[in-house]
Order: C-alpha cells, then structure tokens, then sequence
C-alpha cells in the first residue's frame, strides 16, 4: 500500500469522524450538568424561589449565608444535607443558587450525578481554570462500606491530591446521616466495632456544614401547603390536604408539593 493510498484512508476517516465538539461557555448560563467527561449547559433552569420553601427555615438560612459567603469570594464551607426523602434538599440548593444570581452574583450550579464521583478531578481542572464561582452539587449520595469512591471524595474535602479548586464548594445531599452505610458485621466485632464507626464518620465529617431535614409534624406540614396553595392563587382546604397526605404514607414538603399539583388540576390550572 503506498502512500497516497494511505493519505486517502486517512482522510476519508477524518470525514467520518464527528467534530471535536465547541468549548461549553462557563460564563452565560445559570447551571450546567456534568455527565463524566464534560459540561453541558442547563438551558432551563427554573428553581422554585426560595421563599417557597417553607418549614425548614433555619436549613435555609444557614445555606443561603454559607454560599452568599462563597458567591461573595470568601471563605465557606462544603455542605452536606442529610435526612429524610422529600424534605426540599435538593430543591433548596437549587433555589439558593437562583436566588444568589437574582442577587447579582457570578455563581453557577454545576449538577453531577453520584456515580460520576470518579470524574472529579477532571471537571475541576475544567472549573478552576474559570474566573466563575461554582457550587458543586452532588444529589442523593451514599456509599457501601470499603467504596473507593468515598474515599477520593473525602481526598476532595480535605485538601489531598484531588482537591476541589478554591472557587469550588460542594454541596451533596444524602439520606444517610454518615453517607457511608454501616457495616452491622464490624459494628458489632468487639476488636475492629471503632474502627469501622471511626470510617463511617470520616467522610461526613469533613464538611464544614451539616444541615438535618427531618418530616415536618402537622402544623408545618399545612404551612407549606397553605404557602403553595397562596403562591398560585389556589384553593385548599385543611381536612382535605391532612387526608392526602395520609393516603399518601405520610407528610413531607413532595407531598405538599404534590397536593399542590392536585388542586391545579382540580381547577384546571398550570403550575
């Protein structure tokens, strides 16, 4: 085969191959997603405003001044939020991020999904180069115990080798207090029982904010109904939302959220 030859196959691949795909803009969108290997921007990004976020007004609180703080290019913290399903964490870090940018903060949302924790190193390299701040939120994250993953996040946290860049802060959500699940066999081996709790709390600890959401009783329960139901202009009724709820298996700030969607379509309305 001669030369020629091999100039023609190598440019006929050339022309079967996709074009390396354009630099994401780190600058003009408010959140981004990260799949791995690179950074899409997030075209529609409508968090609920935050004052809609009702019963958990001291998370919120706490949350907000940390990342205003870390919008601002001072020190904050990385943050976890922990506890039961359906209480608005994920929903709250994304109103914080929207309401800080309504502020007139250079801040974005960079979304990763849990099991993309491996990737880290490389979107950091990609977001320490930007002049940008960013809060890095990972959601509904957890371990089983002896997962190497947890231990490159916890080399993240505390300044290792990977370590996040400084106009980075993670923000992770987890239903496990520790994120690492306990391993009851350890836990109960008279000789290595510490050590396994000593491991399962290392992780967690290395978040400077831990902010618990626990379910709401009934009376916060109704206030973030009544707060939905006066945004959108609905009408509710307290027996009737209390009964949802319990046909539901409990009360949570989805379900009032959910009972909202009810009574919108009741009425015929969009959300």
């Amino acid at each position: 085969m001669n030369d020629q030859t091999l100039k023609r196959i190598a440019e006929a691949l050339e022309r079967l191959s996709p074009p390396p795909a354009p630099p994401t803009d780190l600058s003009s969108f408010p959140a981004y997603h990260w799949n791995g290997s690179a950074l899409a921007a997030v075209h529609d990004f409508k968090p609920l405003p935050l004052d809609l976020i009702v019963g958990v007004d001291r998370q919120k609180s706490d949350l907000f001044e940390n990342c205003r703080r870390h919008a601002a290019n001072a020190a904050a913290h990385d943050v976890l939020l922990w506890g039961a399903r359906g209480m608005g964490k994920s929903a709250l870090v994304k109103s914080v991020v929207a309401a800080l940018q309504e502020e007139g903060f250079f801040i974005a949302l960079v979304e990763a999904a849990a099991s993309q924790v491996t990737s880290l190193p490389a979107l950091f390299e990609e977001l320490g180069a930007s002049g940008r701040r960013y809060l890095l939120f990972v959601d509904d994250i957890s371990f089983e115990p002896h997962d190497q993953s947890a231990r490159l996040l916890r080399s993240v946290l505390e300044g290792g080798v990977e370590a996040r860049p400084n106009n980075v802060r993670l923000c992770v959500t987890s239903n496990r207090r520790n994120i690492v699940e306990r391993d009851s066999a350890q836990q109960t081996d008279p000789v290595n029982g510490r050590d396994a709790i000593d491991d399962s709390l290392a992780l967690a600890d290395r978040f400077g904010l831990k902010l618990g959401f626990q379910y709401p009783d009934q009376d916060a329960y109704l206030q973030m109904v009544g707060c939905y139901a006066a945004h959108f202009d609905l009408d509710w009724d307290e027996a009737d939302a209390l009964g949802f709820a319990q046909g539901r298996g409990g009360r949570s700030g989805r379900i009032a959220w959910h009972y909202t969607v009810e009574l919108a379509g009741r009425a015929g309305r969009k959300l």
